[in-house]
């Protein structure tokens, strides 16, 4: 017959007297996870609008200075 590890819930969360250091580490990973998710969701937007900008300030550009080689000599 098996033998539980853990025989209530407060035994599994103070980890045999270790639970301060794993539930640390668990914390500071998962929030660490939730920092980059967030920081890289705002670099993608960033990068977003950025892209945007420029893309508009190259058709801003192309409008104002005709391209000489699609003019065509007579």
């Amino acid at each position: 017959m098996m033998q539980p590890y853990f025989y209530s819930v407060s035994e599994f969360i103070a980890m045999g007297e270790h639970g301060v250091f794993v539930w640390s580490c668990w914390a500071i990973t998962i929030g660490m996870m939730l920092v980059f998710i967030l920081y890289s969701r705002r670099q993608r937007q960033a990068l977003i609008k950025q892209l945007t900008i420029q893309q508009a300030r190259q058709a801003q550009r192309g409008a104002k200075t005709p391209n000489p080689a699609t003019k065509q000599s007579s």
